[in-house]
């Protein structure tokens, strides 16, 4: 996989180009004469299908959070009846905000279980 390279004589940024006497690929500076031999032939991925998912990300101490606004919907988990909420959103554009609730008790982080479940009848009705 492609890394980013730095120029080890003015850290600027170095940009792969061809050697095509020696037919090897080179890491070269635009800012000075630096250049590097590469092992590594690839210098550019571009992955397709990326899946966007709907995760909630870093969920530690969120339930001490003063910042965060709470919530009485009951956990699935415990059936404890006090969670925070955050919004977040996919990675994609056409992703919309998505609530997370995370449990004060059992810190678990769960979507609200009446929207899932309109979601998945939802679903079903335009299969």
């Amino acid at each position: 996989m492609a890394s980013i390279a730095f120029c080890r004589e003015c850290s600027n940024l170095l940009y792969p180009k061809e050697d095509k006497v020696h037919h090897v690929l080179l890491y070269s500076c635009r800012n000075c004469q630096y250049q590097e031999e590469t092992h590594n032939p690839c210098v550019y991925k571009h992955d397709l299908i990326v899946a966007a998912k709907e995760t909630a990300g870093v969920t530690q101490d969120l339930d001490t959070d003063p910042t965060l606004p709470r919530s009485n919907i009951e956990c699935p988990r415990c059936h404890n009846t006090e969670s925070v909420f955050f919004g977040d959103q996919g990675r994609r554009a056409q992703t919309s905000m998505t609530l997370f609730y995370n449990c004060t008790q059992c810190h678990r982080t769960f979507q609200d279980p009446a929207l899932t479940q309109r979601r998945k009848e939802q679903a079903a009705q335009a299969a």
